[in-house]
């Protein structure tokens, strides 16, 4: 735990757990361990930004991640089977963490990670802008010319990229996912993700709010069936602007990691190299009400 008092905030945040059981993997946010044939994935307050974890925690981040990816497992579970197991018996040895870990952990099918990301993008933002100036091209998609940041696309279109366990994931074309996975199973994580991609720009909508991108995670169960893990459509993996403030050829002010990423951007003396700088508390309070207006926007309570 990280106390947040010398901050301004009567609160503290959770950066770290050690559970009685077999770590599974420890990621940027998420700490997972193995529970034989399942796994508990605890959604910590760490936040990283340029794939470095910053050391000030996000007061509530883990527990908004928990309730928006719920949500968002149960919104598309009829578009393809999901690891969530949430309702199972949790081990009784667990009683004395309950509280510790009240709405910020979740038990998951165990599945064979796929080694990839699949993006989806509705609009013109990020890596995907700085391709296209480039190329006029995103992940090998060719695009129209004249398009402006953030600018909506004609279709949202599928651009994968590699899962580095350590470094910068990259993009890659559909022809380098068909690499990696086999042509059959590139063709279902591309036709899921952007089922996925427009049930989420769908439901985002009608709140208000542009869906302009998002990753997916899949993985393989052991009888081979393709099932949604990780997280889906939360503030860390997404990018959601609100509709009303949505002007083509600038940056519209985001409900997600955003707002971070334009925070470090203007700190010369930094350069996106470990140790990350310690976060003003405007900033941290900054994300915090931004991904807790996104959760309330769909009514998710946290």
């Amino acid at each position: 735990m990280m106390d947040l008092l010398h901050l301004g905030y009567p609160m503290t945040v959770l950066l770290s757990t050690d559970l009685p059981f077999p770590i599974f993997r420890r990621g940027k946010v998420r700490d997972v361990y193995d529970l034989g044939g399942q796994l508990l994935i605890v959604a910590t307050d760490r936040i990283s930004a340029f794939d470095c974890v910053m050391p000030e925690g996000i007061p509530d981040k883990g527990r908004i991640l928990t309730a928006v990816a719920a949500y968002w497992f149960a919104a598309t579970e009829d578009l393809v089977p999901n690891h969530f197991r949430g309702n199972l018996s949790w081990p009784a040895a667990l009683a004395a963490h309950r509280d510790a870990l009240a709405d910020r952990a979740v038990i998951v099918e165990k599945t064979r990670p796929l080694p990839v990301e699949c993006v989806v993008r509705g609009y013109l933002a990020g890596s995907g802008w700085k391709e296209y100036q480039a190329g006029q091209a995103v992940c090998g998609v060719a695009l129209p010319p004249g398009l402006r940041l953030a600018d909506r696309l004609p279709e949202p279109i599928f651009t994968p990229a590699t899962k580095a366990e350590e470094g910068h994931d990259e993009n890659i074309s559909f022809d380098g996912l068909v690499e990696i996975v086999g042509a059959e199973l590139a063709v279902k994580l591309r036709d899921l993700s952007l089922a996925l991609y427009r049930r989420g720009a769908e439901l985002a909508a009608s709140r208000g709010i542009l869906l302009a991108d998002t990753k997916f995670e899949f993985g393989l169960s052991d009888a081979g069936e393709l099932i949604l893990i990780d997280e889906a459509l939360t503030p860390d993996s997404s990018r959601y602007w609100l509709t009303d403030s949505w002007t083509p050829g600038r940056n519209p002010p985001s409900l997600d990691k955003q707002f971070l990423r334009d925070y470090l951007e203007t700190l010369e003396t930094w350069d996106k190299q470990p140790p990350a700088p310690h976060l003003p508390a405007p900033i941290v309070e900054g994300i915090r009400t931004r991904y807790l207006d996104l959760a309330g926007r769909f009514g998710i309570k946290v």
